[in-house]
């Protein structure tokens, strides 16, 4: 009953946990430890050496300890990366400068003739007395574009020559039927004389050699007289009488006299047809080929005047010329 005695509202005793007896006498133990420990005395620190626990050591053999580079890579190696990089362009323009340069020197040294190369049209026999007189290679001397015109006009002239050829036989054998036609005979002989190597230095020679160095002259030299080449296919076509051609007039104007040399005359007036409408042809293709070569009129004028001055006789001309009126005119003054 002594509890329910006792005042609920009194102050309630003040309990300390620190106080109790057990906490208090191992708290006193423990400090008085601490305070006796000296970690420097002779005896902890044996004691401290033989708690140590060594470290374990590998069972494999020992390595070398390897310092591992650095990423970064140092100016001075990007300075000698770019050195060596720039030596090594060096050396390759060098080298491709050598190589322009000795293919300049025997571009040159072909242009000056120390290459020379000899003549080899027309193909006569080594024991002819007569030797060649021009070069002629289109795998050498004309480029791929061109060198298949080129080929067919030069098949042209061959076609060109043989007409002419039958031409001055057709006309014979009229000639032989009748002799009234002896002026035709006369005038076959000198077209096929005079036309066979004109056209080959007229119209052939200029177009191969226009189209060996792109030759604005050579181009124009061509176009005129092939043109006046056509027109003359075309009044050998005809056949106009007397003037030494077998064309169609001709040709059926013999065919109520003598059949065999009216079909023999139609023969050559067929093949001056053929002339003329492959020479119509191939004036059209060179002319396309002319307009994507750059030639110009303006070049051409330059090309001729530049060849007329380098020409060694004009020039002598000309200085014989100078010299003669300059004599004159001191001895008039």
């Amino acid at each position: 009953m002594s509890a329910f005695d006792a005042n609920p509202f009194a102050d309630p005793v003040d309990v300390n946990p620190f106080q109790d007896p057990s906490v208090t006498q191992l708290t006193n133990a423990n400090r008085g430890g601490l305070n006796e420990y000296n970690p420097f005395s002779a005896s902890s620190q044996m004691m401290n050496a033989a708690q140590t626990i060594p470290a374990t050591q590998p069972t494999g053999p020992s390595q070398p300890a390897v310092l591992q580079p650095s990423v970064e890579p140092t100016p001075q190696s990007v300075a000698s990366a770019a050195q060596a990089e720039l030596l090594q362009q060096q050396e390759e323009l060098e080298r491709k400068a050598a190589e322009l340069d000795r293919k300049e020197r025997e571009l040159q040294n072909s242009a000056a003739g120390f290459i020379p190369r000899q003549d080899n049209w027309p193909p006569l026999p080594k024991g002819c007395p007569i030797k060649p007189c021009f070069y002629q290679d289109f795998s050498v001397d004309i480029p791929a574009d061109y060198r298949r015109t080129c080929k067919m006009l030069y098949y042209l002239w061959m076609f060109h020559s043989v007409t002419l050829l039958l031409n001055l036989l057709a006309c014979l054998a009229c000639f032989t039927v009748d002799s009234s036609h002896g002026l035709d005979f006369g005038l076959s002989i000198l077209w096929f004389a005079l036309f066979t190597p004109c056209a080959f230095l007229c119209w052939y020679r200029p177009i191969y050699k226009a189209f060996k160095s792109d030759s604005s002259f050579s181009f124009f030299v061509y176009f005129f007289v092939f043109f006046c080449q056509i027109a003359v296919y075309i009044i050998q076509m005809i056949g106009i009488p007397d003037i030494g051609t077998s064309g169609w007039i001709s040709a059926l104007s013999e065919t109520g006299k003598n059949p065999a040399v009216a079909i023999i005359m139609m023969v050559v007036a067929a093949f001056f047809t053929i002339c003329a409408v492959l020479a119509l042809f191939l004036l059209k293709q060179v002319h396309s080929l002319y307009r994507r070569t750059g030639a110009s009129f303006q070049r051409a004028q330059e090309e001729f005047s530049q060849g007329i001055l380098s020409n060694r006789n004009v020039q002598t001309a000309t200085a014989g010329a100078a010299s003669a009126a300059a004599q004159s005119a001191f001895r008039g003054n």
